[in-house]
């Protein structure tokens, strides 16, 4: 079983939307997936509720019960467990990040979310410094933004996903139906970056199993200085 954790300093980032086309992306490509939700709000619960399918389960739980999830999903044998944490909450995200194999932090090429970065790179040291990776999202159709956040990205020392997902209304359309883009407009551009995405962040786990992503980090962080 391999474990996500999506961090965020910053609400708005759309990690949300992310874990649940990623769990989706998952189940498409024949695993079995599980959102655990330890946001108050309970986003992905409400997604949920709103769903007629029954996949991807969706699990309400709290921090310090994180581990007792993580053990249930297991013992149900499945592939992939995507942990959503609320933003601005240390003790959830931090309690995320230490049991997770890959950490993934959303971001919008904006200089909003920019500035949460060093933190959430903090947090990530002090859970250990597992493997972590930056998708930009929400990205404008035009314009040079998203090469120059990529570029303060990797300038910080911050692996940044190659595919990214844009600005487009159908996460939005599709969530209000308790679907995903995936689902919603399976040939559309936004179906089409999900699948990119979920591709690209299976390739940095498989990295991360064998230590080439750490190593990766580590020499980002290391030109950064």
């Amino acid at each position: 079983m391999k474990t996500i954790a999506l961090i965020a300093q910053k609400g708005g980032t759309g990690k949300t939307t992310l874990a649940l086309s990623m769990a989706v992306a998952a189940e498409q490509a024949g695993g079995t997936a599980v959102i655990i939700d330890l946001d108050p709000q309970a986003t992905a619960c409400k997604w949920s509720d709103r769903r007629k399918a029954d996949r991807p389960l969706v699990v309400d739980a709290q921090a310090p019960r994180l581990a007792k999830a993580l053990q249930a999903a297991e013992e149900r044998g499945v592939d992939l467990v995507i942990v959503d944490t609320p933003a601005r909450s240390e003790t959830a995200a931090l309690e995320a990040a230490r049991r997770a194999d890959l950490v993934i932090i959303p971001c919008r090429p904006q200089i909003y979310d920019l500035e949460t970065v060093p933190t959430s790179r903090e947090l990530i040291a002090f859970a250990g410094a597992p493997p972590a990776l930056v998708v930009l999202n929400a990205v404008p159709p035009r314009g040079s933004r998203a090469e120059q956040t990529r570029q303060a990205l990797t300038d910080f020392g911050m692996p940044v996903c190659s595919p990214t997902l844009g600005h487009r209304a159908a996460f939005g359309d599709a969530a209000m139906q308790g679907l995903t883009a995936l689902e919603y407009q399976p040939s559309g551009k936004a179906a089409g970056e999900s699948r990119q995405v979920y591709k690209s962040i299976s390739n940095y786990l498989s990295m991360s199993q064998n230590g080439e992503l750490a190593n990766e980090q580590k020499r980002l962080v290391n030109s950064a200085h």
